[in-house]
């Protein structure tokens, strides 16, 4: 072999081992900055194969529901079981459990959400006020008066209901308010409002597509 043949072949060794080198620093710098305005969207799919933990499967409505009908039949418990031998009227009562419902919506449940979702934004449109800020906590107490009327309003539905079948003609509280139903009845309502409003967004989005 000549030397001009050894010398090109030298030459190519070279140029692999510097592109060899060049690949490997832009992986290695492209590694150090990345971040969630740099990187790639990855689908859930594929983020939920490298997920460890008990592997369950259980849907994320069932989580947010469980979480939200918990701390509702709680407040249940410790509100109207708890301080109903001390506060008999039902308005002061209302006043004072519409309070606790959105305080504890405001601090202990939507941070729950928060903290079990699988990733920031994940349960986003099954929280109100998603957002932490100073005004969600007063906001979440007005919108928790919203959704305690609603539950109200059902209980005296659902004793004119049982006054009908049973044919009698006095109005009573036939099925009293106890934190399992009362849990269920405040989730649902305030699942079904979400719903509402996620509904209403996108068909306002559609609307605002070009094109239409």
């Amino acid at each position: 072999m000549s030397k001009k043949s050894k010398a090109s072949g030298s030459d190519k060794n070279v140029e692999k081992t510097t592109d060899y080198y060049k690949l490997n620093t832009k992986a290695v710098k492209d590694l150090v900055e990345a971040d969630e305005s740099n990187s790639p969207p990855v689908p859930d799919e594929e983020l939920k194969k490298y997920r460890s933990g008990f592997k369950l499967k259980i849907p994320d409505i069932v989580k947010v529901c469980f979480v939200k009908w918990w701390f509702a039949g709680c407040l249940c418990f410790f509100f109207f079981w708890g301080l109903g031998i001390y506060v008999s009227d039902m308005l002061d009562m209302m006043f004072i459990a519409g309070i606790g419902l959105g305080v504890s919506t405001d601090l202990l449940t939507n941070n729950v959400l928060r903290y079990f979702e699988p990733y920031p934004g994940a349960w986003a449109k099954w929280v109100n006020f998603y957002e932490k800020r100073f005004s969600t906590f007063f906001l979440n107490i007005l919108y928790s008066y919203v959704v305690l009327l609603l539950v109200f309003f059902s209980y005296g539905l659902i004793n004119v209901i049982v006054m009908r079948i049973r044919g009698l003609t006095e109005l009573a509280a036939y099925v009293a308010v106890e934190p399992i139903l009362f849990g269920l009845l405040y989730m649902g309502f305030d699942m079904l409002i979400l719903t509402m409003r996620k509904t209403f967004r996108n068909i306002v989005s559609d609307a605002r597509k070009p094109g239409r």
